[in-house]
């Protein structure tokens, strides 16, 4: 039985009513009113706390979009999920990114096979090979042993392993130097291997299919500098280079052993993969038993979305509470705020997790949406971004939610260092939520003229989500968290979020293009007026370099 559209749903009607009474009001007016709503209006599951209560929401509001999410069959969809149906109805695709999490022993079916034993096996042949380079056994062409490691990928393949290592560096081995290339514009490869010794350095090429073009670009001049560096001994490829792939074939022609692949399944999307396979630099960097931690730590957020009842469950109140601002206050965005600097790219981590997943304009049955998905996603560390883009969002005119992420202990304690920064993330949510009025601001002996300069109109919602420290665990629950809260989000809207046709277009009319500036003849070309204009100009350019 699926849901009826979104609109028809009797939860939409009566929150369309009920924020029509509730958007005038205040969060002064409701904390006034109801002293206790910060100890009430929180939850915590497996070791995340979540304070919700400086959000422009009542109970009366919770029960409504707990009301909605049933009513949008939620519960049957999660179940759905782990059961191994094909919910990526677009691409007639199981979505199990939870069974690269699960434990030994678990039961996880795709097509009535269970997937759990293939992916314990390629976690075991990582860890033999993470522990084989960690510990200098395994070595380059000359007999040096690896001190460099470089992924090669693009979006889910780069983004996911990028964030990560700089997440857990602290767990990491210092004696190895990691570095990352995805972009086609050669500079990110030639700054990669700036100052490497190709005696000593590893690629790791990531790329199912192994044809990525920006990947296989990359690879490929990977290749050329290796082969460079120890006077063309083409033997040298396969031990300097190995793969996360599913193309053996391709692989092997590359010159890479195929003993040496490691395989991830049609199952995982992208940028639900760093826990695969793709995350093979993560695992050379931080070690296998760190690893296995990190997956732990995904596995006990799935099991809380999976079991909690729904007012409890940490990903469906950040997922409803996404919806709430979206639909019915219009905002566009969210900022994500982590208040540890080794989560610097999370927030880039997440763009990718949650447009690419609910940037979608129809539902589920092909019909166009007639309501608003997919908000922006971005931010940066704190405390850098008070000193950046704070001030538009307390004084500004768009309303933007922010999550603020915090950890009660610091890996790095440094005298007073951690208690300023978790000053920092309490005052900016109270001030965002309560502001300061003008009565406050000319009691302040303010001059008249200044006073709507100073006036913060509060009024600005945020989640706060407390952690003990930044571990390999804490990192997959939170992961995790906002995976779910995507998943929890698309079922609402009823779209798929786990297809990304989005970005097929701009790589085909690319492949389209590149003769056209390669070509020595002038090409006869037929697309619009700026797009042939641009095409001879840079010709031109290239022509008189």
């Amino acid at each position: 039985m699926s849901a009826a559209p979104l609109r028809q749903r009797p939860a939409w009607a009566a929150l369309e009513t009920h924020h029509r009474e509730l958007q005038g009001r205040h969060l002064r007016e409701l904390f006034a009113e109801d002293p206790g709503r910060g100890e009430r209006l929180t939850a915590e599951a497996v070791g995340v706390f979540l304070d919700y209560s400086k959000n422009r929401v009542t109970d009366a509001t919770m029960r409504l979009l707990l009301r909605l999410a049933v009513e949008s069959d939620l519960r049957e969809r999660i179940d759905a999920m782990f059961r191994g149906e094909k919910i990526n109805v677009s691409e007639q695709r199981a979505v199990l990114h939870v069974a690269l999490r699960a434990p030994r022993g678990a039961t996880v079916l795709v097509d009535g096979r269970n997937v759990v034993p293939d992916v314990h096996a390629v976690l075991d042949k990582m860890s033999g090979f993470a522990d084989q380079v960690r510990a200098g056994a395994w070595t380059g062409h000359t007999g040096k042993r690896i001190r460099s490691v470089i992924n090669i990928g693009i979006g889910g393949s780069d983004l996911g392993p990028v964030m990560a290592y700089e997440a857990l560096k602290h767990y990491s081995d210092r004696s190895l130097r990691f570095r990352f290339v995805s972009n086609v514009d050669g500079t990110d490869f030639a700054e990669a291997v700036q100052g490497l010794d190709p005696a000593e350095t590893l690629f790791i090429v990531s790329s199912k299919t192994f044809t990525t073009l920006e990947t296989m670009t990359n690879a490929h001049t990977a290749r050329d500098w290796l082969l460079a560096g120890l006077q063309g001994a083409e033997s040298a490829i396969a031990q300097h280079f190995v793969a996360v792939s599913t193309n053996a074939k391709a692989v092997a022609g590359f010159g890479i052993d195929p003993a040496n692949m490691f395989g991830f399944w049609d199952w995982v999307g992208g940028r639900y993969s760093m826990d695969s396979a793709i995350g093979l630099s993560t695992m050379l960097a931080i070690g296998p038993t760190h690893f296995r931690e990190m997956l732990d730590g995904f596995h006990q957020m799935d099991e809380h979305f999976r079991t909690a009842p729904f007012d409890r469950n940490l990903p469906v109140l950040l997922g409803l509470l996404a919806i709430w601002y979206t639909d019915f206050f219009g905002a566009q965005t969210v900022a994500v705020l982590p208040y540890e600097q080794y989560l610097k790219r999370f927030p880039a981590y997440l763009q990718q997790l949650t447009m690419e997943s609910n940037g979608k304009r129809v539902t589920l049955d092909g019909t166009p949406v007639d309501y608003v998905t997919g908000p922006i996603y971005w931010g940066e560390p704190g405390t850098n971004g008070q000193h950046s883009f704070y001030q538009l969002i307390h004084q500004g005119t768009r309303l933007i939610p922010c999550d603020f992420l915090a950890f009660g202990h610091s890996l790095n304690p440094l005298g007073r260092h951690h208690d300023l920064l978790l000053a920092n993330v309490f005052a900016q949510t109270e001030a965002l939520a309560f502001g300061k009025t003008a009565e406050q601001v000319k009691a302040e002996g303010t001059p008249e003229w200044l006073v709507p300069h100073r006036v913060f109109e509060g009024n600005r919602p945020s989640n706060t989500l407390l952690l003990d420290r930044l571990t390999p665990a804490a990192l997959g629950k939170l992961v995790a968290l906002y995976e779910h809260s995507v998943f929890t989000q698309g079922t609402i809207w009823s779209i798929d979020s786990f297809d990304q046709w989005g970005v097929e277009l701009g790589k085909v009319l690319a492949q389209r293009i590149v003769p056209e500036l390669e070509d020595a003849a002038e090409p006869t070309l037929d697309h619009d007026s700026s797009t042939n204009s641009l095409i001879r100009r840079y010709r031109k350019l290239k022509g008189s370099a």
